[in-house]
């Protein structure tokens, strides 16, 4: 499906309200380049953690601040052309997504450097328009421009079981769904109250709670507001 016009679409919302599946769906759907911010900062986590910057659940600042130079992400197509999350040359779209990064994104997504780094880069990538991009803080900080934004929501429990179901499928067979439900209200409250960036919905964001709709009834409703803006 091809536009003239080219507009720029931020999806935020909650963690586990499958922002990323149906930002990928309506991307290749409308013919837009798609950018998954919140893998960024997981890629950052990894990074993190495998340097020996985290102390339980306190990082060294300084010493990551200093390094944000040298943590370089990237995005590249596989070989069914789904997106892919690289951190310095190496593809880590798997280990980004455990509950190991999982547990920690929200502590480094609340460092100020951190984001205004990861802002500049994806206001970066952003820049042509014809994209769609998911997260925290894409309709109010990155993207307050947006010519279309979402809010996505959707009931707590409802999240930590699609988490849940999500990396049993991965093989994961040791994690408890009262752990994933934990992480996931932890991951809202840090999400909303952080000094930096927090997570809120937009003043002219169409909020979707996909509490109970299907993957086929939230791509159309994604679509028609799509097609809704470019009408105007």
């Amino acid at each position: 499906m091809k536009q003239e016009k080219k507009i720029t679409i931020a999806i935020d919302g909650y963690s586990s309200t499958g922002k990323s599946t149906m930002a990928k769906a309506l991307a290749r759907a409308i013919g837009y380049a798609y950018i998954d911010t919140g893998a960024m900062y997981r890629a950052v986590t990894l990074y993190c953690l495998d340097n020996g910057l985290f102390d339980g659940d306190r990082v060294d600042e300084a010493e990551l601040e200093r390094r944000l130079n040298d943590i370089h992400i990237t995005f590249k197509p596989n070989d069914e052309g789904r997106s892919e999350t690289w951190l310095n040359g190496t593809n880590v779209e798997s280990e980004i997504r455990s509950m190991r990064v999982s547990d920690k994104v929200s502590i480094i997504a609340a460092i100020g450097s951190v984001r205004r780094d990861m802002v500049r880069q994806q206001q970066a990538m952003g820049r042509d328009k014809g994209i769609v991009m998911d997260g925290r803080d894409i309709g109010t900080v990155v993207f307050p421009d947006a010519e279309l934004k979402v809010f996505v929501t959707a009931d707590p429990m409802v999240r930590a079981q699609r988490r849940y179901d999500e990396l049993r499928a991965k093989g994961d067979t040791t994690t408890t769904l009262d752990e994933v439900l934990h992480n996931v209200t932890e991951r809202d409250r840090i999400d909303t109250t952080r000094a930096e960036s927090p997570l809120r919905q937009a003043d002219d964001a169409v909020v979707l709670d996909n509490s109970n709709m299907t993957i086929p009834e939230q791509n159309a409703f994604l679509r028609g507001a799509f097609l809704a803006t470019l009408a105007h």
